[in-house]
């Protein structure tokens, strides 16, 4: 489709990107938290890789430089909007999340809380999150690409990738924990670890 679309059929773009419309949204409506941004984003995102499909490299996926794209757009109308979003993540403040033994943050027992709530609370807990953390685990559990896949479209390594997921893990868990504890009622606590 992309040699279609670069030899003239420009009308095959929309073919080409629309498997990919709701992931580039998502993507950019987890960073930018405003659907209108959101879908400004998104739609800027898929412009720009109209005008730049001649660069793109089949070395990699067409879904993940799309996402990187949608990523690079979305960190933009972040720094315009809010400057202070661009600090270090290697910062060794007293708000630098402390390693813990973890347990399995999957089994959360969702099914025994109302649904909404815990909704409510993963999306505070995740909107919480720096916006490096919060691009790797966005990536990597919501839209469940892969390592190789997250480094290319965050330009990072895939140690970077491992360290920041593992590091948004920990803050999720000790953010959400005790959240969770007080929501589910001692009766319907199922599992050890409540």
């Amino acid at each position: 489709m992309i040699e279609k679309v670069l030899g003239g059929q420009t009308e095959t773009f929309h073919e080409l990107i629309r498997p990919y419309e709701r992931s580039v949204y998502l993507m950019a409506l987890s960073l930018l938290h405003n659907e209108a941004e959101a879908e400004d984003a998104a739609q800027e995102a898929f412009i720009k890789a109209y005008r730049h499909l001649g660069k793109f490299r089949s070395d990699s996926r067409f879904s993940t430089w799309l996402i990187a794209i949608a990523l690079n757009e979305a960190r933009a109308r972040l720094r315009r909007k809010q400057p202070q979003l661009t600090d270090s993540i290697d910062d060794t403040s007293e708000n630098s999340p402390v390693p813990a033994q973890l347990t399995d943050w999957r089994e959360i027992p969702s099914e025994t809380l109302e649904r909404k709530e815990v909704r409510s609370l993963v999306r505070s807990a995740l909107d919480a999150l720096p916006l490096a953390y919060r691009e790797v685990f966005v990536l990597r559990e919501l839209e469940e690409r892969n390592v190789q896949e997250t480094a290319d479209a965050l330009d990072i390594t895939i140690a970077s990738v491992k360290m920041r997921l593992h590091r948004a893990r920990l803050m999720l868990q000790k953010q959400l924990a005790p959240q969770l504890k007080s929501a589910v009622p001692v009766s319907r606590r199922r599992f050890p670890w409540f």
